[in-house]
Order: structure tokens, then C-alpha cells, then sequence
């Protein structure tokens, strides 16, 4: 196994760098105001200011706000022996930045330091509190020239402008890359002519949070050729971001390539105020929500109700004497938006021709994909419509079995037949990791060799999971392909709708792959390389590139945009990216889109979609690096801390991923002796990787379980809500939502808690403190077994010994009384030793884990029998404990196998492949 090649770094990213830095200097400043003069402590605060300034000339360069400006006024309030100066600017300065007023103000950073009034005194004397952004310009300009820009930009700012911007300018290719990771606030990028390649002062103090930019060498570059690479870049690393060139190479010259990476081109010789409004009107396109806007101009307008929904305008609420205080809650403008009309400026979502359209055509492109379409009840139903979509009866779905129960619904609707596929067991923790792709070739190639290939239509994964268990994408669709090459890809990322907007994240999306390979298999280089891999291959060996000439791209993508980002509950999308999609899909797919529909869909959640896009197109990058952000602070301190650490554990990815899914050998995000190791070089290699949002808590040292701790403890005295537990965790996950205080306030429940069971501990007697021991044993100890799929019976296979059963035909067949009886849990062993099998008539969903350890038509084996016994969860959907599990009966079982024997399936005896 390759070492890990990653590096620890003392702060997770560069803004925990940042800020900190800048307390230190309020801190250090502030006693230098309080010190004699000449004193010892007088000259140690001074050298240490010294260090401080240079450390963070070498950080505020790739910003705007407050940026090298303030720090050259530092500087000479420092010269000067100002402190008392100095102190009042760096503690205003870092209130700002900490608070992030300073994107509120632009005259923040031009405040004199001898009477700065407040950012909140500035907007309340201004009446107006506006968007603030920066804007980037990579050009190797003088120091004069970067003076003068700043000077004509800013003058050609209106006070009537609804947004302002400031100006950072990089005078290096690799300084430009490094502003685009570190400053967030950055929504344009004006790349001038020819930049130079190599930075010429980066800080030592920065390296550790810059080894992204290690793979991005194009030092052999010519400077001419930087500009249109930097162009490609951008649309890799930041792609919601407005790019521009400023070029003199005149048209017939330029690469098609070059004109389609920016989005406008200037010449050297153009007016400024030209460069200047077309920035201005880029990012009044993002900020623009068609169908919110045309919701709240709807609610501004007199309407006369004369058709449904008495609750309209909210005169049936209002005017009540009785649910009034229903109205009072949620606001008047929540009724005045509430309508069925899909005339008069709004639009039908079933057949969108105004401003859903466009809604959704603005979510295609934040979000990458071709087609983009708005689901108001869940992405349970995205799922069903994608799948009765393009599955038909009697296509094969390869299906994750532990993937979300409304996969295993939507096959019994399309009436198509399942190869389950196993998840690896993670049996210390109760819970599963994922599909190894190793176990996903070999079904297909079983199903190659038994002629059943041309069946197979898709294959169905769950990225990330629960747990957060996110796969290498690209691994996956390359290797399946090159055995299919028109497999079609349905990555159900219900968890993950806000991956498109983190740099390492996007990487391990189903949208960012299909297009990524759908240009990379284009090329004369990947055609070249394909051939050269043919002729390398053994006889019967499986290639593992797909045939260029065959290949088609074909992948849909199922988020709950309401789990990770800003919608209200439901709301979810479907992205597609089908280079088929309209020759073969549309029809199909609308049809069952129509299908699930309502026809009554709530326009505030479709409204909260529209703007939930404008978020993450333009502070998205940020939102997500913060909630990683979060998420290690939280990881950090649980570590850190003894009492904490005595009660609990933070597993991390040494504890979810086995050694051989861990190509780079990354054990941990984070150690108390070496701090945070870098993610990149395992998100970019490894087979599967743990999203650290996800924060699973080992418990079992504290002898209670994860159903009782979430309840009695988290819910019941803290009111803190988490949605998953195991026998012996608890998961907790950051959001773009999560904030320091939340972080502050979970890590002093936990404290609390763990004094709590100290105290506890305290008053036990002799017996109690052995029965609590044992319950540790067994929480620690005594973990329940995990059992994989067992197979289908053989009334319900597609084809003898081969993987793929009717889940349908058995669903539907136990909608027949006299079809099934129950069988007492504790009493199934004693049946099966009768020699008779027992065939599960119904789903068997235990919560948690969520996911169905028995469908219709499945075969019990001994391992589900003891996993179900050893389950302590209160929650089993389709199981009654007083009643038993649900089987079928022989007799039906015997004659179902007749009636499908002559129907032309299978009669075969046995248990077959899984």
C-alpha cells in the first residue's frame, strides 16, 4: 500500500488560519498599548506584532478586504510606534473580519483608523445594506498600475448599484490559482494577457493548505497559453465563477476552446466601463430567482379567489376567529403566496413554459448537468420517476440492496428485476460501508456469460451513504463501462446535493464525471490510448477502458436539495446528464414524471429551490468549506478533550474503510499530535473515501445505546436532533447551516453528559456497576452479525442460476390473504431445520439502518433469523413482533412454480450465485 502522502497542517484550512492569526495580532497589540515604554514586555509583544504582520502579508495578498491595504496601514502605525492606534485598528479590523461585516461595507478597508465608525453605524447612516464581492484579476502589473485599476473601477460604481465589488489583483498564474482555494468571496475572474507562470514570494505559512494546485503544472507552458489554461481551470475549480480574458490575440486566432471557457473576451484596447458593467450584469444574472421573483410580485397584486384553496391570500385564516393564530405564525406573505393559478406571471410544473423553466434551465447550469428537473414531494419519488422512467418489466437493475427503500418500490412498479449487490459489513459499528466495485464487475461479467448482459440496463449506488461513504466515481463508471459501454448510472445523492460546490467534493459527482469522461473519451489521445490497452490485454481478459466508439454517457443523479441546502422539506431535484436523453429517454421519462407528480405542487417549495440555487452559485464554495470546517472543529475537540474522549470516540476512516479501499493509506483526518492531515491525495485516488461531515460518535463505552442516548439524553434534555443511531453510535452532520454556536453548544451537551455518567458511576452499588459492565461488553463486544443478500426462491428467478428475481410478481402476490401466514421470529430456526424454506412475502425494513434485510420473494436464512434477534431497534417496518415474520405459504410457493414454469421461468431447485 502506498504511504500516505498527505501532510498535517496545525489549522484545518486557511480562514481557521486566517482568523486565528488576526486574534493573535488584537491580542498582542492590545497588551502593546498597555506596556511601559522601553519595558522587556514591551519589545517581546513588539518582535512577536513583527512576526504576525509578516505571517499575514503573506495570507491578506490573496484578498480584497481587508487585504494588503490595511496591512500596509498596520505597518506604519507600527513604524511609528502608534500602538494605541494600532491597537483600535487591528481590534476593528478583526471584529469585522470574524463577523464578516466587512462584506457588507465597502468603505470598510477606507475607514481612517483614528475614527472608524461601526460597519452597522455605516449601513444605518446609509440606509442600505448592499452585496459585497471581489473580483479577481490575474496581470502582471505594476504596483502603480494595480493602484490606478482600482481607482477607475471603483469610481465607476453607482450608488444605485444593488451590488459593489472590490478588486484583488494576482501577478502569477500559480498566485491566482492559490486567490481562487483561499478567498471565497471571489465571484469574477479577469484574466489579463500572458501571465507569468510561477509565484515569486508564496509563504511558507501557506503551503500546507495549497498542495491542490501541486498537480496543475504548467511551468513548460508558454505565458501566451496561460490565459486559456487558467480559463479551463476555472471551470474545474470554480465553476459558478464569471470569467473574462483581456487579450490583444485577435479573433481568427483564438481556439473555439478559448471562447467558449470565458464568457466574454475584451481587448486591451476596449473601455473599461465596458469590462466594468458586463461584471456588474454577470452577477445580476446569478442573483436572479425567476420563479421567486414572479411569486412575490404574484403576492403584490389584488386578486379575486373563485376556484380552489380557500386558504389563498389567507382569507380563510385571517378572518377566522379559530385558527388566526395559525396565521399569526407563519406570516402573511405565506398565504398571499399561496396559489393554484398557473396563469398571470407564475407557471405549471408539469409543463413549464415561464419562470419554472427557467428556474430549472439556472439549476442546470449551477449545477451541471443538461437537464435539470424540480420534484416537490421528495426525492423518494425522484427515485421512483427515474426508474419507471427507464426501466421497463424485465430489464435488470444492478441495485445496492442497502441503497433508500424507495429504490426497492420503484422496481416492483417498473416491474424490473434486481441483482443485489452487498455492501461490506462494518460489524464493530452495526451498520454497512459500500459496494466494492470488484463485487460490481463480477455480477456483470456472471450475467455477460450467462447471455443476460443485454438485459442489464442500470446500475443503482447510494453516494455518498448515510454513513457517508462516497465512491470514486469515475473508477466506477470507466471499469462498468468498459464491460457495458451504454450502462445506464443512477447515483442516488440524496445526501450529497451539495458536492457540486466543494472543490474536492465535485470531483466524486455523477454530473462532474459525465461530462469529464464524455470529453475525455472524444479525444484523439484517449483513442490512441484505448487501442494501446487492447493490444496489451491477455486472451480473456476483460478490458478495463471502454471502447470510445461504443461508449454513450447516460447518468442521473436523484438530491434532496432540502437535506443539505437551502429548500424547504421535500424539495428535490433530478439532474441528468444523457447524451441519449432525447432520443430515446424524454417521452418515457416525462411520462412517468407526470406519473408522480402532483398536480398541485407547493409553490413554496419550488420557490425555495430557486433560491437555494442562487445560494449555492454564489457563496456555495464557501458554505461547504465552512461546514468542513465545523465538522473538524468538532472532530478536534472531541478528541482533545479527556473527559470527552473518556465517554466517546469520533470514527473516522480508518474505522469505515478497510485497508485495501485505502489506496493512500489516509487512516485519519485528524490526530491531537499532528493535527489535520490533507484530504486531496485521497479523494482524488482512493476507492472510497468518508465525507467528514459526518460525524459518526462511538458509544459503547458510555453502556448506553444509540436509540436510548438519542432519545433520553440528546432529544429529551438537550433538544439536539440527529437522525441516525446504531447499537453502539450516534451520528451527527454539519451543514452550510451549522455555526460555531451550534458546535459550542453539542460539545457542552456532551461534557455534560459525560459528568452525568461519571456521577453515576459514582452511586452505583456492586451489582449495578456489573450489569452496567455488561452492558459495555456487549455493546463493545457482543455485536450482532450483518448478513448479505441470500437469494431468491425459485418461483421468483428471471433465470436459473443466474443473479435477478421477480420482485414484482412476489410483491403482488402477497396481496392475497390466504397467500401468506406469519411465523414467530424465535420460532423460524426450528421450521428451516425442517427442511422448509422459508420465503419472505413482504419488505422487512428494521430503522436503523433503513434498508430492507428481507424483500419479497427472498429466502430467510439462518444469518437474517440471528440478525433480526439481535436487533434492539423499536422501529421494523413490515414486521410485527406479536405476530411474526410474513412468509408464503408452501402450497402457493409449489403452485407458483408450475404456473411460472409453464409461463417460461425458472423452476430450478437450490440456492444459486447472489
Amino acid at each position: 500500500m502506498a504511504k500516505n502522502k498527505t501532510k498535517s497542517a496545525p489549522y484545518y484550512n486557511i480562514g481557521q488560519l486566517r482568523v486565528d492569526f488576526w486574534n493573535k495580532l488584537k491580542i498582542q497589540t492590545s497588551e502593546l498599548s498597555r506596556c511601559n515604554k522601553g519595558s522587556v514586555n514591551e519589545k517581546d509583544h513588539k518582535q512577536r506584532i513583527k512576526e504576525l504582520l509578516k505571517d499575514l502579508k503573506g495570507v491578506e495578498c490573496f484578498f480584497a478586504s481587508p487585504g494588503k491595504e490595511r496591512l500596509s496601514k498596520l505597518e506604519k502605525a507600527y513604524i511609528n510606534e502608534e500602538f494605541t492606534s494600532l491597537a483600535n485598528l487591528v481590534q476593528e479590523t478583526t471584529k469585522q473580519l470574524v463577523g464578516d461585516g466587512y462584506r457588507s461595507n465597502p468603505e470598510f478597508i477606507d475607514f481612517d483608523e483614528h475614527s472608524m465608525d461601526s460597519v452597522e453605524n455605516h449601513e444605518q447612516h446609509n440606509s442600505v445594506r448592499k452585496n459585497h464581492f471581489e473580483v479577481l484579476f490575474i496581470d502582471n502589473i505594476s504596483e502603480k498600475e494595480e493602484v490606478k485599476l482600482k481607482d477607475t473601477l471603483k469610481k465607476l460604481q453607482n450608488p444605485s448599484d444593488n451590488f459593489t465589488y472590490g478588486v484583488v489583483v494576482q501577478r502569477s498564474f500559480q498566485d491566482g490559482l492559490i486567490a481562487l482555494l483561499f478567498n471565497h468571496n471571489i465571484q469574477a475572474v479577469v484574466v489579463r494577457y500572458a501571465p507569468p507562470y510561477r509565484s515569486k514570494n508564496i509563504s511558507p505559512l501557506i503551503k500546507p493548505y495549497i498542495e491542490e494546485i501541486g498537480k496543475y503544472d504548467y511551468s513548460l507552458k508558454s505565458e501566451t497559453d496561460l490565459g486559456p489554461i487558467m480559463g479551463e481551470l476555472i471551470k474545474e475549480i470554480r465553476p459558478e465563477l464569471d470569467t473574462y480574458y483581456v487579450t490583444d490575440t485577435s479573433l481568427g486566432q483564438l481556439k473555439d476552446s478559448t471562447i467558449k471557457d470565458f464568457r466574454r473576451i475584451f481587448y486591451q484596447t476596449e473601455d473599461i466601463q465596458e469590462l466594468h458593467l458586463t461584471i456588474m450584469r454577470g452577477i445580476a444574472e446569478r442573483y436572479n430567482t425567476p420563479f421567486f421573483s414572479a411569486l412575490v410580485e404574484y403576492s403584490k397584486k389584488p386578486t379575486g379567489i373563485f376556484h380552489a384553496m380557500p386558504i389563498s391570500r389567507g382569507n380563510s385564516v385571517f378572518k377566522s376567529r379559530w385558527i388566526s393564530d395559525f396565521g399569526e405564525f407563519y406570516g402573511r406573505n405565506m398565504f398571499l403566496a399561496e396559489t393554484s393559478s398557473t396563469t398571470g406571471g407564475l407557471d405549471s410544473l408539469l409543463q413549464p413554459t415561464g419562470p419554472i423553466k427557467k428556474a430549472q434551465e439556472m439549476a442546470r447550469d449551477a449545477y451541471g448537468s443538461c437537464n435539470t428537473y424540480f420534484v416537490t414531494n421528495g426525492t423518494s419519488t425522484a427515485n421512483k420517476i427515474v426508474m419507471q422512467g427507464l426501466v421497463k418489466p424485465n430489464d435488470v437493475v444492478l441495485i445496492d440492496r442497502d441503497c433508500h427503500k424507495s429504490h426497492h418500490y420503484g422496481l416492483v412498479l417498473a416491474g424490473a428485476y434486481p441483482v443485489y449487490l452487498d455492501s461490506y459489513p462494518i460489524e464493530e459499528y452495526s451498520m454497512y460501508g459500500a459496494v466494492p466495485l470488484e463485487q460490481i464487475k463480477t455480477k456483470m461479467l456472471q450475467l455477460k456469460d450467462a447471455g443476460r448482459l443485454d438485459k442489464v440496463k442500470m446500475l443503482l449506488l447510494t453516494n455518498c451513504t448515510f454513513d457517508g461513504l462516497v465512491y470514486n466515481v469515475e473508477r466506477v463508471m470507466e471499469q462498468v463501462l468498459a464491460i457495458k459501454p451504454d450502462m445506464i448510472f443512477l447515483w442516488d445523492e440524496a445526501w450529497f446535493a451539495f458536492a457540486g460546490f466543494g472543490y474536492d467534493y465535485r470531483q466524486r459527482t455523477g454530473m462532474f464525471v459525465a461530462k469529464k469522461l464524455r470529453k475525455k473519451y472524444s479525444t484523439p489521445a484517449y483513442k490512441r490510448q484505448y487501442a494501446e490497452h487492447i493490444k496489451g490485454l491477455k486472451e480473456g481478459e476483460q478490458a478495463l477502458m471502454p471502447d470510445p466508439e461504443k461508449v454513450r454517457i447516460r447518468v442521473y443523479a436523484t438530491q434532496s436539495t432540502h437535506k443539505t441546502l437551502s429548500s424547504f422539506r421535500q424539495g428535490s431535484m433530478i439532474h441528468i446528464w444523457d447524451e441519449d436523453f432525447r432520443r430515446k429517454t424524454e417521452n418515457t421519462f416525462l411520462e412517468a414524471y407526470m406519473t408522480h407528480t402532483s398536480t398541485s405542487p407547493n409553490y413554496q417549495m419550488l420557490a425555495s429551490l430557486d433560491i437555494g440555487r442562487r445560494q449555492v452559485q454564489l457563496e456555495g464554495f464557501e458554505l461547504v468549506e465552512k461546514s468542513i470546517e465545523m465538522a473538524m472543529v468538532l472532530r478536534a475537540k472531541i478528541t482533545d478533550n479527556p473527559q470527552l474522549s473518556k465517554y466517546f470516540e469520533v470514527l473516522t476512516v480508518s474505522d469505515f474503510i478497510p485497508n485495501e479501499f485505502r489506496q493512500t493509506g489516509l487512516n485519519e483526518y485528524y490526530t491531537q499530535k499532528s493535527g489535520w492531515n490533507r484530504m486531496y491525495e485521497a479523494w482524488k485516488s482512493d476507492e472510497f473515501v468518508l465525507d467528514p461531515t459526518k460525524i459518526t460518535l462511538y458509544i459503547g463505552k458510555t453502556g448506553v445505546d444509540g436509540d436510548t442516548f438519542k432519545n433520553k439524553y440528546l432529544m429529551d434534555k438537550f433538544n439536539i436532533q440527529i437522525n441516525k443511531t446504531s447499537r453502539n453510535t450516534v451520528l451527527f452532520m454539519t451543514n452550510i447551516g451549522t455555526t460555531k454556536g451550534s458546535i459550542t453548544y453539542l460539545t457542552n451537551a456532551l461534557l455534560r453528559i459525560a459528568d452525568e455518567l461519571d456521577e453515576e458511576y459514582k452511586s452505583l452499588n456492586d451489582k449495578e456497576i456489573e450489569i452496567r459492565e455488561k452492558r459495555i461488553y456487549s455493546l463493545t463486544k457482543e455485536v450482532p452479525p450483518l448478513p448479505d443478500f441470500s437469494y431468491f426462491h425459485n418461483s421468483f428467478r428471471a433465470v436459473p442460476g443466474v443473479p435477478g428475481g421477480n420482485l414484482r410478481e412476489a410483491f403482488f402476490l402477497a396481496y392475497e390473504e390466504d397467500n401468506y401466514e406469519y411465523v414467530p421470529l424465535n420460532e423460524c430456526l426450528k421450521v428451516m431445520e425442517t427442511g422448509r424454506a422459508l420465503v419472505a412475502s413482504t419488505f422487512v425494513i428494521p430503522y436503523p439502518p433503513g434498508f430492507p434485510v428481507l424483500v419479497p420473494g427472498q429466502v430467510i436464512s439462518k444469518e437474517i433469523v440471528n440478525f433480526m434477534t439481535a436487533l434492539d431497534v423499536s422501529e421494523i417496518h413490515g414486521y410485527r413482533a406479536d405476530l411474526g415474520i410474513r412468509v408464503f405459504k408452501e402450497k402457493v410457493l409449489d403452485r407458483h412454480k408450475v404456473i411460472t414454469s409453464i409461463g417460461g421461468m425458472s423452476t430450478g431447485k437450490g440456492k444459486t450465485k447472489k
